[in-house]
């Protein structure tokens, strides 16, 4: 069953400048954007620059002695400041899959495709390596003159140093990449070691490290260089997805065709208020929109699934119309509702609608309890094995003994000192020594013998009984909580497991 037609946001189809289909295995011709000063190209500036700061900084950052963020899987911890986490933990990264999935919802629902135009990898990169063009080969005529002359000398220079900066950038990303799962100091020493710039006796890269180096590298430096808009348009999901999670009040970058129509040429003397009288819209048909396009679309045609948002448009349409002497915001973010109603200011109300709401209030609820767990995340981890190797025994006086194996992780970046109890069955003893010490973020196997006195033995008969072993830590100051034993230390964790005796 088809959905209502007032709920569905047309998409234009991919076409030529004849009308046909394009087909996919077509050879693409290169898209060359104009460069682009505005409003949303500051934006788009400033989160390129807060990514990349984030990004290349945080491995350098030291935190007590190591990376502030780094994924040791070989160590099985993951370090993000003060936090330890475990793959006991990985419940925190499905926590945080469901805020990116939320977040993303709530976002595409007001604006589109906000995520693909600002702060996406790709739109990033895409950003830099076209920079670091626009700087070596010239502006969008240069370029397209460029592609057109002959290989000489002149040609392959600007090329060359083009390509040896680009790669330059995707491989100091792989590096970096890799630099949040191996200690970048180290690695960077291994690397210094490789190319013989080290001292003697140092060691290069595994081999792990230097595959993943070369191919986020490489990954980077073709998808940047080379595929742009095509990753966009055929392997990202997103835009294929885009259309089911749009609606007529969600805002996009659209162009007025009732404002714009019919476009075509004038003179600059031409005064806004005389259009009407000649039969011209406010489009003069200058293709600028299409240039600095990064997919290459033409935004008068309606939206497509290749726009990703990026508003370059809009900052170069509000350039054309400032210097026309006309009114701001031919192409602009709006909704289809307001364009269909001829409204020239956004309706706020629209926009923060019911399914907007409903968004919102889930990715809050979601945050507040991931945050709470977090912070009420116990700063140890117990787990106990019984010894299969070892049969319920007596021993001494009549008594029962079982042994375990206790796991002790610490969870925190301090040393912790940690003691051992039995309880839940009258008279058990455990037979470990007083204290166990870990370091930050240790995890050590400790042996528990538990003894029951024969008296409660007999009272308990044959079988398995269950009893709990508290593991306490006792660095600092104490807290009380409901399983710990009477003046508990600062955190403790019960584990329960049966306890056998012989008839």
């Amino acid at each position: 069953m088809s959905r209502p037609a007032s709920r569905v946001i047309p998409i234009a189809p991919v076409s030529d400048d004849t009308g046909e289909m394009v087909s996919l295995y077509a050879k693409q011709a290169t898209i060359h954007a104009r460069s682009v000063h505005g409003w949303f190209a500051a934006w788009r500036w400033a989160l390129v620059w807060l990514t990349q700061l984030v990004f290349y900084g945080l491995p350098w950052l030291p935190w007590n002695g190591r990376p502030a963020v780094l994924f040791d899987l070989g160590a099985r911890r993951f370090y993000i400041f003060d936090l330890v986490l475990y793959p006991q933990d990985f419940i925190y990264l499905t926590g945080l899959l469901i805020l990116s999935a939320y977040g993303l919802f709530l976002f595409t629902a007001v604006a589109g495709r906000l995520w693909c135009g600002y702060a996406c990898p790709q739109t990033v990169y895409t950003e830099i390596f076209m920079w670091v063009e626009h700087h070596i080969e010239g502006d969008r005529q240069a370029r397209l003159k460029l592609d057109a002359a002959p290989w000489g000398a002149a040609k392959l220079a600007r090329r060359s140093a083009k390509h040896a900066v680009w790669l330059a950038i995707g491989l100091w990303t792989g590096f970096t990449f890799v630099g949040y799962f191996t200690p970048i100091r180290e690695l960077g020493g291994e690397v210094l070691a490789l190319i013989g710039l080290a001292g003697p006796g140092s060691a290069g890269p595994g081999p792990w490290e230097a595959f993943w180096v070369l191919f986020y590298g490489f990954a980077t430096y073709g998808n940047a260089g080379f595929m742009r808009e095509q990753v966009c348009k055929y392997m990202c999901p997103y835009a294929r997805f885009q259309s089911a999670m749009f609606d007529h009040d969600t805002l996009i970058i659209s162009y007025d065709g009732g404002r714009g129509e019919p476009r075509g040429s004038r003179p600059r003397s031409l005064a806004h208020d005389a259009l009407a009288a000649q039969g011209k819209g406010d489009c003069i048909d200058c293709t600028l929109c299409v240039q600095v396009c990064p997919t290459g679309i033409d935004i008068r045609e309606g939206l497509q699934y290749e726009c990703i948002g990026c508003a370059a448009c809009i900052d170069v349409c509000n350039g054309v119309m400032d210097k026309m002497a006309y009114p701001r915001g031919l192409i602009r973010y709006a909704t289809q509702n307001g364009l269909a109603a001829g409204q020239s200011r956004l309706d706020w109300r629209r926009v923060f609608r019911p399914r907007v709401l409903v968004y919102g209030v889930i990715l809050l609820l979601i945050s507040v309890g991931f945050v709470t767990s977090l912070v009420l995340r116990s700063p140890m981890r117990v787990d106990v094995v019984r010894d299969r190797g070892t049969l319920a025994r007596l021993v001494d006086e009549g008594r029962i003994e079982n042994v375990y194996r206790l796991q002790i992780m610490n969870a925190t970046e301090s040393e912790q000192r940690y003691r051992v109890v039995v309880s839940g069955i009258a008279g058990a003893q455990a037979q470990v020594r007083d204290e166990v010490r870990l370091a930050p973020a240790e995890s050590r196997w400790v042996p528990v013998a538990v003894q029951v006195p024969p008296q409660s033995a007999a009272a308990l008969g044959p079988g398995a009984h269950p009893c709990a072993s508290r593991s306490s830590a006792r660095p600092t100051a104490c807290s009380r909580r409901p399983a710990c034993p009477r003046n508990p230390p600062s955190s403790c964790r019960a584990e329960r497991g049966p306890l056998r005796s012989n008839p």
